[in-house]
């Protein structure tokens, strides 16, 4: 046992299922951030909205800009609250709110990105356990996350309008009043030629793939979710975010030779670094659980117990421990990396598909982000609350933040309840239950 440990623990890390999937992706997603496009685009599109549609365009601004990695939770809250003074609401309000629509709505996008590879690595391994040859693919979850983006939206904006704004009344100082800087005209020029080639982009990818012998869609069958486009949609997806970033990059001149645009890249590898330890480690104890059969028994012995459980039961457990794992352990790639080789297998002897597991781990991770300490943006927000409120704690943040992690868990419990009772696929190649035995 020790003799294979060693003389695999190189080929379990560098064959981790969907590694070079999240690798690959953040080569566009690091230029499209560090570029300064992405904060570009949220300053230029929350500035821009109607008065009356300011507040739902911050929330949605903050839940697609998580494809962006940290920009949305770092850069939208400020701008969110500096937006709340002028409307003549607490700046706080805004704060928390721009905070819990980043983090409480964290797997409700439309645009699928890096959480969607991140999830989906953990979750192949986790079949890798019990070496279960089950199709699966990085957009699997897209069709319950789009739905649930619009009635998230709903659900802050009206947790914000009847409790939190309520709460914390008027804003009466003037002392900590913090201007957002405008964009510069070469920012607004780059940002105007970057979302042209990503439009451009979004258009050539969706007139090749609509004709049947289209090379974006499988010869045999002519189906898109099993053909390139979805099967190498992480190319994809790095080149609709690297291209305009690119493009900004040139015109702002945060780019003025390759080797620019290379240490952009490289930055964005260094954020890396955490996800590529908890990888090396996590294939070590998913090869170790495959080796020595654990994960399997435990898998088969959980399916036992839980055979007569109805899907409600399973659904509301599986998301009930999540998030309270959640509020102690703050990385999404550490837990599933842990609860995927059991859960993952257990859901399927029971006769559900990984999609489903892995949408139900991804509602527990979510709901309780907006209040766990373990959360390295929580103190970041608070620095920004005290300069409002001087007298700000981490305890009066908490609490106000609260009221969207419940109505948001039991928000999200119903739809994904009510979603499993239609029957309707989660995503592309995504089904509630398998389609077919496979063991």
């Amino acid at each position: 046992g020790l003799t294979q440990i060693i003389n695999k623990a190189t080929s379990n890390f560098t064959e981790f299922p969907a590694l070079g999937v999240v690798l690959v992706v953040m080569f566009g997603i690091g230029v499209a951030e560090h570029s300064g496009y992405f904060k570009a685009l949220m300053i230029f599109t929350v500035e821009k909205a109607p008065t009356k549609l300011i507040m739902p365009v911050i929330i949605l601004v903050a839940m697609v800009g998580t494809v962006a990695g940290d920009a949305s939770q770092i850069v939208v809250p400020p701008l969110a609250a500096m937006i709340f003074l002028r409307l003549g609401y607490h700046p706080i309000a805004g704060l928390v709110m721009a905070y819990a629509a980043a983090l409480g709505a964290f797997a409700a996008n439309v645009v699928i990105g890096m959480a969607d590879a991140l999830a989906l690595s953990f979750t192949e391994a986790g079949l890798k356990t019990i070496d279960v040859d089950v199709p699966v693919n990085i957009a699997m979850n897209w069709y319950f996350m789009t739905a649930s983006m619009f009635l998230l939206l709903f659900v802050i904006l009206f947790i914000t309008h009847k409790v939190i704004i309520p709460r914390l009344g008027t804003y009466e100082s003037v002392d900590a009043v913090h201007e957002i800087d405008d964009l510069t005209d070469l920012e607004k020029k780059g940002l105007k030629w970057a979302n042209y080639a990503l439009m451009t982009i979004l258009v050539l990818i969706t007139l090749l793939a609509i004709p049947e012998s289209s090379f974006l869609r499988k010869p045999e069958s002519g189906s898109l979710i099993d053909g390139p486009l979805i099967k190498g949609v992480a190319v994809v997806i790095a080149g609709i975010f690297f291209v305009p970033g690119l493009i900004y990059a040139v015109i702002t001149q945060k780019a003025k030779s390759s080797k620019d645009i290379v240490e952009m890249i490289n930055r964005s590898m260094a954020g890396m670094s955490t996800f590529i330890v908890i990888v090396f480690f996590s294939a070590q104890m998913i090869a170790i659980f495959a080796w020595s059969n654990l994960g399997l028994i435990i898998a088969i012995k959980g399916a036992s117990l839980l055979e007569h459980q109805s899907g409600f039961v399973l659904i509301i457990g599986f998301i009930f421990i999540t998030s309270i794992i959640n509020i102690f352990i703050g990385s999404a790639s550490a837990k599933w990396a842990l609860l995927a080789p059991i859960f993952v297998p257990m859901f399927l002897f029971l006769g559900y598909h990984p999609a489903l597991t892995q949408i139900l781990y991804r509602i527990g991770d979510s709901i309780t982000n907006p209040i766990t300490p373990m959360m390295a943006y929580l103190p970041l927000l608070l620095t920004f609350a005290k300069k409002y409120d001087k007298n700000m704690g981490l305890g009066t943040l908490i609490s106000n933040l609260f009221p969207y992690t419940l109505a948001l868990g039991l928000i999200r419990t119903i739809f994904v309840l009510i979603w499993y009772w239609t029957g309707l696929p989660v995503g592309p190649g995504g089904p509630i239950h398998l389609e077919q035995q496979y063991f």
